[in-house]
């Protein structure tokens, strides 16, 4: 009966320990997804935007000066 306790116990710690690996590799993804949503690339300074309104705006002012 103590083996099968303790045979219980070792396999909770290493599900534990299994589930909290896992927790800390999602954690490092948010970057990833970040640097992935970043899409609109001016061709004149190859700055990133991250959406449409801001990449016009940047086209705009300051990359029709310099091309």
């Amino acid at each position: 009966m103590a083996r099968r306790l303790q045979k219980i116990q070792s396999h909770q710690k290493k599900k534990a320990k299994k589930q909290t690996g896992q927790k800390k590799k999602k954690g490092h993804d948010k970057k990833t997804v970040a640097k992935a949503t970043l899409i609109y690339t001016c061709t004149v300074c190859r700055t990133q935007m991250p959406d449409p309104k801001t990449f016009k705006q940047l086209f705009d002012f300051a990359s029709s000066r310099i091309s």
